[in-house]
């Protein structure tokens, strides 16, 4: 069982930035963001695997980075050049199991454990 436990949401400004973090309190394989605006589905934001290997959704590449601290079991998402089409609640995810050939899927399905979520609200 991990349990995940978002931080660092909030309102901001047409370009500014955020970082959101999330502590798990267990071992993951994959971590990811994910993120649901009003009336859409779950998109996948960005992944990481425990030795750091990452992909990130093609509407934040450039703009998004995800990174961890092993040490501190902390995920995080540091956003720049916000923009309104950002605002959204976002999620923390994890898994423990290896699959798909080590790769950490950019799928909701694919992860067992999530946070509460935290709010980003982009204003223009």
């Amino acid at each position: 069982q991990v349990h995940l436990v978002e931080s660092g949401g909030g309102s901001a400004q047409a370009g500014a930035s955020l970082r959101l973090s999330c502590v798990a309190s267990g071992y993951t394989f994959c971590m990811g963001w994910f993120r649901q605006a009003p009336g859409k589905e779950r998109e996948g934001v960005a992944t990481i695997r425990v030795d750091g290997s990452t992909s990130i959704a093609d509407s934040v590449m450039g703009r998004f980075t995800i990174s961890q601290d092993n040490a501190k079991s902390t995920l995080f998402l540091q956003m720049n050049s916000l923009k309104p089409e950002d605002t959204a609640m976002y999620y923390c995810a994890a898994d423990q199991r290896w699959r798909s050939g080590g790769a950490c899927l950019m799928s909701a399905n694919f992860y067992n454990y999530w946070g509460q979520g935290t709010q980003v609200t982009v204003s223009s």
